[in-house]
């Protein structure tokens, strides 16, 4: 795992022990950190109660965090509201620093061998974007780890040899509790309105991803992607900062036609974010091409399932809003769109200019009644309420060629415990068709 010296003899409360929490326990008390870490699921307190972790002069103890005095740190997992959540609205009016594992990473980097960070943001196409730069440092043999919002906890793994380097997948919410990690290539693919409930309207949601450029010294690589207006005037701002800038146009010159799971205009976007990274790690173009073809993208993002009787199934369950299930329908030509969920606005806009590549929706989920007065002015739609009932309805519509496709444009947290679950289900029914 990997710890920082820094730690040593320090005090710090941890609150929530799912994936991310866990890890950040073992690793701040193998660094000689002295623990007090609460998770209100009983389960999750109930791995620690059962394996005990226990370090030099370090220990942890599973008890309710009422009391902050002496500590010198929260460390809260991303999903913490931090903008209503009383414990962290406590450690603010006490001058404690309320911080997550990627601070903790930061503060360990002096202790690693010699390295380079790629930070990774954007409303949309971070996971594929990080995905894609961790594989063609892989296929050019560069040591690498992937982590943050994607795969393993970071603080979990081993840290690298020298001349690795650490790409890491950071959300709005992780680079809220981060303030020094400097990244030697930080990304930004594009900001469109998400997550609002968390922040002080949209500027403030836009200003959470801007920091991540704001923590890089001048001389480091800023890539922005200037599709949209806001990641625009960020990029505009970056230019006369010093920052080595480099601009990813909304529609790059790049062709994909020869990269089998990067197809789509977003992904031309993607992967031109991508190649500019790797440009800038020293990244020979020759494996970078192979890369690119080698790809194999990922789970729940535009993912092939099956193919039965000439029908293809889809499974886009990450796209948890309306700007990321846009590309998926731009990128077939007759589609059985099965939508909703738990909504994060009240409507479908970002889709409408691919509307007309929809056959037939079927709305699911808490959103679904809306979602089906928005689209029946312009589609035919059924309210199947649940995943199993419109892709049953689906597959008993669509005609060899068609496409049924899973991309909801909503959060999952109605019906299904996240996009993952939601995934599965629709490999379960599509399987159930065979």
């Amino acid at each position: 795992m990997i710890v920082a010296q820094a730690w040593r003899g320090k005090r710090f409360a941890v609150l929530g022990l799912a994936r991310s929490g866990a890890a950040t326990v073992r690793a701040l008390v193998a660094g000689g950190a002295n623990v007090v870490a609460w998770d209100a699921d009983e389960s999750k307190r109930a791995v620690f109660a059962a394996d005990p972790v226990r370090g030099d002069d370090a220990c942890l103890e599973l008890a309710p965090l009422e009391d902050l005095a002496g500590f010198d740190a929260l460390i809260v997992s991303p999903g913490v509201p931090l903008n209503t959540h009383p414990l962290a609205a406590r450690a603010r009016a006490a001058g404690i620093p309320v911080i997550g594992d990627i601070e903790l990473f930061a503060q360990a980097r002096r202790d690693l061998p010699s390295h380079k960070v790629v930070g990774i943001t954007g409303t949309n196409g971070k996971s594929t974007t990080t995905a894609l730069v961790h594989h063609i440092l892989e296929t050019a043999g560069v040591p690498t780890l992937m982590g943050g919002n994607i795969g393993l906890p970071i603080l979990g793994q081993d840290p690298l040899p020298a001349g690795g380097v650490y790409v890491l997948e950071l959300s709005s919410y992780q680079i809220d509790l981060t303030q020094t990690l400097d990244c030697d290539v930080a990304v930004l693919l594009n900001v469109t309105p998400d997550h609002l409930d968390r922040y002080d309207g949209f500027e403030g949601y836009a200003a959470s991803k801007a920091r991540l450029f704001a923590m890089q010294t001048a001389a480091s690589v800023a890539i922005v992607g200037t599709g949209d207006a806001t990641s625009g005037a960020i990029a505009a701002r970056l230019g006369g900062s010093g920052h080595r800038l480099v601009p990813i146009a909304a529609d790059p010159a790049v062709s994909n036609a020869d990269w089998p799971a990067l197809q789509g205009p977003h992904n031309r976007q993607n992967a031109a974010a991508a190649i500019a990274t790797a440009e800038a790690l020293g990244v020979d173009a020759r494996d970078i091409d192979r890369a690119l073809i080698s790809f194999t993208g990922l789970p729940h993002r535009m993912e092939r399932i099956a193919t039965i009787r000439g029908v293809g199934y889809v499974n886009d369950s990450k796209a948890t809003n309306p700007e990321s299930s846009a590309p998926a329908l731009a990128a077939f030509e007759r589609v059985h769109w099965i939508v909703g969920g738990r909504a994060k606005g009240d409507d479908l806009d970002a889709c409408a200019p691919a509307f007309g590549h929809v056959v037939h929706a079927y709305t699911i989920g808490e959103a679904g009644r809306t979602f089906a007065d928005l689209l029946q002015p312009v589609m035919p739609v059924e309210q199947s309420v649940t995943l199993a009932v419109a892709v049953s309805s689906a597959a008993a519509r669509a005609q060899p060629g068609d496409t049924v496709l899973l991309s909801p444009a909503c959060a999952s947290f109605d019906q299904f415990a996240d996009y993952e679950a939601r995934g599965a289900a629709f490999r379960a029914a599509v399987e159930q068709l065979a």
